[in-house]
């Protein structure tokens, strides 16, 4: 879990918008609405998050879910120290009285029982009720409930429930456009913009390969890694090894099939 504000960034994140997602999002917010983000791993759905923070000046509490997390990781819990018990909130709680994001990243991931904090959160209830303390918070107009996944991990036991998905409204993301992503490599690699165009160039033509035994495609997450090791003075290819086609598979063949298109980009 980690806390973003606006008064302690440095910078505000670099994001391109690829459509009208930003308008969609403040007109949410402004409506109390909670948003789903739906989109394939590395196309910017937590750069996305984290940018809208930055523009509505909200704090934003982050948390990437996983199979142990459970409602009270996300709602708080009692602790024991040499001073006695004390409550300490959980990043949802947190959220909700600061009147912020709480930003539930592959939220398919946690254990069932989130689903019973999130729910009344996700409706027109707006409230958080802490069983441990007794407490019923009422969230603050300014508080924003978002969630993500990916649609492509989805099964029979990790798909979000209808229950849940129709709480939000959702947002589709994917890869962006050419002109889109050059702009990307550009802004957050520092390559110019040749550089950036064959990089992009390279990412599609591995995307296409989407069918061949790949669990992933090249993500424009893989692009920046590959762009930044190139401009630091890394040979292209060892670049692209290291930040495409290894992470891609584990597969000796798949990657020299992957090394064979990055020759015909950088060779």
């Amino acid at each position: 879990m980690s806390r973003i504000s606006s008064e302690e960034a440095v910078a505000a994140p670099f994001y391109v918008p690829v459509g009208n997602e930003v308008e969609l999002f403040e007109q949410a917010w402004k409506h109390g609405l909670p948003v789903l983000l739906k989109g394939p791993t590395g196309c910017g759905k937590t750069r996305f998050v984290q940018y809208m923070a930055d523009r509505l000046e909200l704090p934003l509490y982050s948390v990437a879910c996983h199979d142990d997390l459970s409602a009270t990781d996300l709602v708080g819990r009692h602790l024991i120290g040499a001073d006695g018990t004390w409550w300490q909130d959980g990043p949802l709680t947190r959220a909700v009285r600061e009147g912020g994001i709480c930003y539930l990243d592959e939220v398919v991931e946690a254990r069932q029982d989130t689903t019973v904090v999130v729910h009344p959160l996700a409706d027109d209830r707006r409230e958080l009720y802490l069983e441990r303390t007794g407490e019923r918070l009422q969230a603050p107009p300014s508080f924003m409930l978002v969630v993500s996944y990916n649609p492509g991990y989805q099964n029979l036991l990790k798909g979000m429930k209808p229950s849940t998905r129709q709480r939000f409204v959702a947002l589709r993301f994917d890869y962006p456009g050419e002109a889109v992503e050059t702009d990307i490599l550009i802004g957050e690699a520092g390559l110019d913009e040749p550089l950036a165009r064959r990089l992009v160039s390279l990412g599609q033509a591995l995307r296409r390969l989407e069918q061949h035994d790949l669990e992933e495609v090249a993500s424009t997450r893989l692009l920046i890694f590959a762009g930044r090791l190139i401009r630091s003075g890394l040979d292209p290819r060892q670049a692209c090894l290291a930040s495409l086609a290894e992470p891609l598979s584990d597969d000796p063949a798949t990657v020299a099939a992957l090394m064979d298109i990055v020759d015909v980009h950088f060779g």
